[in-house]
């Protein structure tokens, strides 16, 4: 008997299956997420080894998540893979062994949308594939972890009501209603907002979007941003 799909409200649109593709170059992995994502409901495109073998079976076909592994065999950087995934149209949901922070770290720079542990439970790698495929920041204590064992990472210096005001709006607030909370006028929390987002381009950490607020937000502590479910993957 078929599964029923999972249907999620993907990048804000209306729900609709959510599609995806894994790359990892163990056969026993690729395999094994397969079957976890079909049986979840979700609609499979493709497993691959590598990006290139990714790009090449999409065919331009579209994919809302890419699963892919950290480190594959073929001389590829974290880099330059999480950057030809998004170039297609996807999410990346990196999946990784724990120790590897230096590489989680370079892969949250590069744009993934968040790290699922390998020793996580199916359920735990089923929901980061929802909440990515959602448009949504996957904040657990892998990407906490990461931040904070990297020493180069540069913290933006915000003042008070810079903090204050990235606080409610990366927390869903609309920046009006931000400004109401602070007592402040629309046009001054405009200009707060516009000097935070270029006290991030000067350490190097651009967030010209809502959601790229948010992910420094968490990495930057003004919201805590940890999901207890997805952290021990037990």
């Amino acid at each position: 008997m078929a599964q029923p799909t999972t249907q999620v409200p993907v990048a804000g649109a209306q729900a609709t299956t959510v599609r995806v593709s894994v790359v990892d170059d163990h056969e026993s992995v690729r395999l094994g997420l397969k079957a976890a994502c079909t049986d979840a409901g979700f609609e499979f495109i493709v497993a691959a080894a590598s990006v290139d073998e990714l790009i090449a079976q999409l065919g331009g076909r579209e994919c809302d998540v890419v699963v892919l592994d950290l480190s594959l065999g073929d001389g590829s950087t974290v880099t330059e893979n999480v950057k030809r995934v998004q170039a297609v149209g996807s999410a990346v949901l990196i999946h990784s062994i724990a120790d590897r922070v230096a590489s989680v770290r370079e892969a949250l720079a590069a744009g993934a949308a968040g790290v699922i542990p390998k020793s996580s439970a199916t359920k735990t790698v089923i929901s980061a594939v929802e909440t990515v495929a959602r448009g949504d920041v996957l904040n657990n204590l892998e990407w906490a972890t990461a931040i904070d064992a990297d020493s180069d990472f540069a913290k933006a210096q915000l003042g008070r009501r810079e903090r204050e005001i990235l606080h409610l709006y990366a927390s869903g607030f609309p920046l009006k209603l931000a400004a109401q909370q602070l007592g402040i006028g629309y046009s001054t929390a405009r200009e707060y907002l516009d000097r935070i987002r270029v006290k991030y381009v000067e350490v190097g950490r651009p967030a010209p979007t809502k959601v790229d607020l948010l992910r420094r937000a968490v990495e930057d502590g003004i919201l805590p941003g940890l999901d207890p479910e997805a952290g021990d993957g037990r």
